[in-house]
């Protein structure tokens, strides 16, 4: 008899951290790989966060606090969606998180029954259809072709919907796309959930700012009648690159996020005060340096692109925001490695890759779409050139 719940069994690891993960084990073992798979910027988080959360613990800002966040950093939410979204949410309408993984589990954990549908458009966020699962949900993967620019349609959000659909999940710029929603396609998606009253909307922020050319964000909750039927997740990770701090948060109806904040007070309790602090200071502070980060992810995406795209057999779309871009690899199936071994699936692309060219990206199956793979450009230009060079030569060796 296993001890392992029933529920974990139908979860697998994410696959981004395992990639992560076996990078550093082959450095460990003295190769030379260069790694493409982490969602995490490169840059440091500024100074002025980071002082912010010296002063804090110099103070004996040490303490547990309220378990969704302390109230100068929910104020600071609030005045975040006011100032850059025109949204206009109370104190109560706010919740802080772990991370802005936490907050969509806790989201999940507190409103799924077993059979509820959550509809994810693919490519995805590899969590999202595992945390359904964990939480009694059953994912509804509804896939968004390369001609649809990865994006979910009205025609076939319309096919998806069911008497069991409770959540809808969108994620714009997308990971592992890039590719972000117009004001015109959210309103048009907008158009059918007003008619299905019962749906609420995951709308995951995290990469707002992280944008490039002239595409301008909008949340479909400052742009729709469904503002009371929404959960508005962001986060400093992305932005502010402040991953390993772990602060997410969101905005919603008073009585999700007071669940929220249950489910939160039986798993973690409050998020670390030190953070909270640090968080404090990236929302009130300087925001120059994001537009600065921006254009230095830009020069990334604009030479990957290109790269990618002079390779026979690779076909890239241009991103309009986030570090990634989601090549297909389609033109490729069918070739032979340097080892006689026969590329089948964008995973044996991805293994032989690793294994002849230390290069780590991340297979496009991990993400909902079979048959391409994504890289991560958060790393630096220097890294990006001998990867780019090296999956060029890779793929012209193939026969």
């Amino acid at each position: 008899m296993s001890i392992i719940s029933d529920s974990l069994k139908r979860v697998k690891p994410s696959p981004t951290i395992s990639v992560t993960q076996k990078v550093r084990e082959l450095r460990a073992a003295g190769k030379d790989v260069i790694g493409l798979g982490a969602g995490e910027p490169d840059f440091d988080t500024p100074l002025n966060i980071k002082n912010a959360a010296i002063r804090a613990i110099k103070k004996g800002d040490t303490k547990y606090t309220a378990v969704d966040g302390t109230p100068a950093l929910k104020k600071a939410i609030v005045n975040k969606f006011k100032r850059e979204n025109k949204l206009n949410y109370s104190i109560d309408q706010i919740t802080v998180g772990s991370g802005g993984k936490q907050v969509i589990y806790n989201a999940f954990m507190a409103t799924l029954n077993k059979g509820d549908e959550v509809i994810i458009p693919a490519p995805f966020w590899v969590s999202y259809p595992d945390m359904v699962l964990l939480s009694g949900g059953k994912p509804k993967i509804i896939k968004c072709t390369q001609k649809e620019n990865f994006k979910l349609t009205p025609t076939k959000l319309r096919k998806a919907i069911t008497k069991k659909t409770k959540w809808l999940i969108l994620n714009s710029p997308s990971n592992p796309t890039g590719l972000g929603y117009t004001k015109k396609e959210i309103q048009d998606l907008a158009q059918v959930l007003i008619r299905n009253k019962k749906i609420f909307i995951l709308s995951d922020d995290i990469y707002e700012h992280v944008k490039y050319d002239n595409f301008n964000f909008f949340t479909i909750a400052q742009i729709s009648k469904l503002k009371n039927r929404t959960l508005t997740m962001n986060g400093v990770s992305k932005s502010y690159a402040m991953t390993g701090w772990r602060i997410g948060y969101a905005a919603g109806p008073k009585d999700l996020i007071k669940a929220i904040g249950k489910i939160q007070s039986q798993s973690t309790s409050n998020p670390s005060s030190i953070s909270q602090a640090a968080a404090v200071e990236a929302l009130n502070g300087p925001q120059g340096f994001i537009k600065m980060r921006s254009k230095a992810f830009k020069e990334r995406r604009d030479f990957v692109v290109k790269s990618l795209n002079a390779i026979d057999g690779i076909e890239c779309l241009n991103p309009d925001g986030a570090f990634y871009v989601f090549p297909s690899c389609k033109g490729l199936m069918g070739k032979k490695d340097s080892n006689g071994k026969e590329l089948k699936t964008d995973t044996d692309f991805v293994r032989s890759l690793l294994e002849t060219s230390g290069i780590a990206v991340v297979q496009g199956s991990a993400f909902g779409l079979e048959g391409f793979f994504r890289i991560s450009y958060a790393t630096s230009m220097k890294n990006l050139k001998k990867a780019l060079d090296k999956i060029s030569i890779f793929c012209k060796g193939l026969n």
